[in-house]
């Protein structure tokens, strides 16, 4: 079925308890980063979007109750000159995670068929390229175990026009925005095609994109996290660890007394 952006774009207010939802979707997620560490088994979630909809605070909201030690996240930059020199892919094989661990990308491998290609950063035969080498990639990482989510976070022109303004109104938030948001901004339908041209040949059954309408920043949240939780519990066994009775034994005695008390 074709994503067209123009379908998320209701921007419905959120309609419930934010804060007491949001609490309970961090502590199922807590409970999932668990059972990937104890099963060892990794996540790679990765997430794109227009400038200012959204994806920072659905990130910092998704890994606050995790263990640091077991996830990473990965903001994407423009490519160093190291990283030039070899192919587009070398700087995310480097950043996948080990067995046990979740990455987070904050913009990902698919610059090069969004703002390389857009901005004419790429040639058009390694863009085009890149749509099968992307697949094979994540059909690669998801034969070796891992478990590949897509997220596009979308907002319309007017919203992301009110938050841009708002970061510069805002003296704290300022750094998040530059000079680039203008110029992407001015290109919005030559961006529009190569996002919908990526969905096409990218929204495969190993890893298929999911679009977040972002125009709520609530209701984008709770869509969010919801649908990543239902993702990353359905690939792992959710049982929790038994207790080793050798442990128990020690720790019981160490502690004080068969209930742990003096």
């Amino acid at each position: 079925m074709t994503i067209k952006l123009s379908d998320f774009e209701a921007g419905t207010p959120f309609d419930g308890k934010y804060d007491k939802q949001l609490a309970s979707l961090q502590e199922r997620l807590a409970h999932i980063q668990v059972a990937h560490i104890v099963h060892r088994r990794p996540a790679i979630i990765l997430f794109e979007g227009w400038d200012a909809a959204g994806k920072g605070g659905i990130i910092q909201r998704l890994t606050a109750e995790w263990d640091p030690r077991n996830f990473e996240v990965w903001p994407i930059k423009a490519p160093t000159e190291e990283e030039l020199a070899r192919h587009f892919l070398w700087r995310f094989w480097r950043r996948l995670p080990a067995k046990g661990d979740i990455a987070v990308f904050d913009r990902s491998w698919y610059g090069r068929v969004l703002v390389e290609r857009v901005e004419g950063y790429a040639s058009k035969p390694d863009w085009k390229r890149a749509f099968g080498e992307i697949n094979a990639f994540e059909q690669q990482q998801v034969e070796a175990g891992a478990t590949v989510i897509k997220l596009f976070v979308h907002t319309t022109q007017d919203e992301q026009d009110r938050r841009l303004l708002a970061r510069l109104d805002h003296p704290w938030k300022r750094w998040k925005t530059g000079a680039d948001d203008y110029r992407n901004r001015a290109r919005r339908d030559d961006y529009l095609h190569a996002m919908h041209a990526m969905f096409k040949h990218t929204d495969t059954p190993v890893a298929p994109w999911t679009v977040i309408d972002g125009n709520d920043k609530k209701a984008a949240r709770i869509a969010a996290l919801t649908y990543i939780a239902d993702r990353l519990e359905a690939a792992v066994d959710m049982t929790p660890p038994p207790l080793d009775p050798e442990v128990e034994k020690i720790a019981r005695t160490a502690l004080g007394g068969e209930n742990g008390r003096d």
